[in-house]
């Protein structure tokens, strides 16, 4: 699809054109069934202009909110049951997640010994998850930044892709989804909370330097605050909406046509990278469902590498253990947030130089 001259267009006409599109796009996914649609319509709406040379960015600010206020809808599904269920499996817990970052590295240290990328771009672009600190990290050990974050962004439309589609073939026998209600009576001292936790919660997680604070925090104050009945999450469609769509504009114009040009010959390494990591947390999942008699999507959903944002709002769409998936996924982020780096540092060093 060919948008002519939008480099040219003022950054306020994108804007129009963009929510135009993702509307369209996302409005004709939703009437597919599709989970997440009104995610995946803005991101490839996103996609569609960035390559076209679009300027316009999600500013910092708005999208750190619409992070924390889907760390708020993750935890109005966070129950004591999942507490229970970590505690007392955490070492298949603790096994699916260090063989999906182990396999991870692996991959990359191998396309990279085999020169499928150049130097050790593949060893950080592999990381399942902490895109931001191993694009930052690849940089300093000669890794070309713009591939690295090419890599990262493109498993994350994979992750969507892929999920959505699973989501719906395997969610397929739960029922018609009711309507949208997007504007329902709005129960302001509630709203005003859930708001309140929402953004407290990311600017303290900010002010502390956690990773992935302005998800996290809220994420976690929230969970805690429902769980005692001190709070009563209150997220209208509306709202919700707008996060998704967010998010789906800030993958989606990250492909932006200096990183395209810079993939363009690695295009079918990275993208089988990707399925072979894909396809290894798919075996994962089904070591779940035979272990643990996890459902199959629940499963799918808990072990797919990266975006938990992402994976989080699909999940919300769909009849699955969202506290369960949620639990996986961020003891998973934890994890590769305190593991990955070293580990791509220690494997980049054993890299043979070109």
């Amino acid at each position: 699809m060919h948008i002519p001259l939008i480099s040219r267009w003022s950054v306020p006409t994108q804007w129009a054109a963009l929510l135009a599109l993702s509307a369209l796009l996302g409005g004709a996914l939703d009437l597919m069934g599709l989970p997440a649609a009104l995610l995946l319509g803005p991101m490839l709406a996103g996609i569609l202009f960035g390559i076209q040379g679009a300027t316009a960015r999600v500013p910092p600010l708005p999208f750190l909110g619409a992070q924390a206020l889907i760390g708020m809808l993750i935890a109005n599904a966070v129950t004591a049951e999942i507490l229970v269920t970590l505690a007392a499996d955490w070492a298949v817990f603790l096994g699916i997640i260090l063989s999906t970052i182990a396999a991870s590295t692996l991959l990359g240290w191998l396309m990279s010994r085999w020169r499928l990328l150049p130097g050790t771009t593949a060893i950080w672009g592999s990381s399942p998850g902490a895109a931001n600190a191993m694009t930052l990290l690849a940089g300093a050990f000669g890794a070309d930044i713009r591939l690295v974050a090419f890599m990262q962004y493109l498993r994350v439309v994979f992750v969507a892709g892929f999920a959505s589609l699973v989501a719906q073939l395997w969610g397929a026998g739960a029922g018609e989804r009711p309507p949208h209600d997007w504007f329902p009576a709005l129960p302001l001292l509630p709203f005003a909370a859930t708001l309140a936790v929402a953004f407290g919660g990311a600017a303290l997680g900010r002010l502390l330097r956690w990773p992935a604070a302005s998800l996290l925090t809220p994420m976690l104050l929230g969970a805690v605050l429902h769980a005692a009945g001190l709070l009563t999450i209150v997220l209208p469609e509306w709202l919700l909406a707008a996060c998704y769509a967010l998010v789906g504009w800030r993958i989606g114009l990250g492909f932006t046509r200096p990183i395209i040009r810079a993939a363009a010959r690695a295009f079918s390494r990275v993208v089988l990278s990707i399925l072979v990591l894909l396809a290894f947390c798919g075996g994962l999942a089904a070591l779940l469902v035979v272990w643990l008699g996890i459902d199959p999507l629940t499963a799918y959903l808990a072990t797919s590498p990266g975006g938990i944002d992402t994976i989080a709002i699909i999940a919300a769409g769909t009849p699955v253990d969202l506290s369960f998936i949620m639990g996986l996924q961020v003891a998973r982020l934890i994890l590769v947030i305190l593991l990955a780096p070293p580990i791509a540092r220690f494997m980049a060093r054993r890299v043979p130089p070109e």
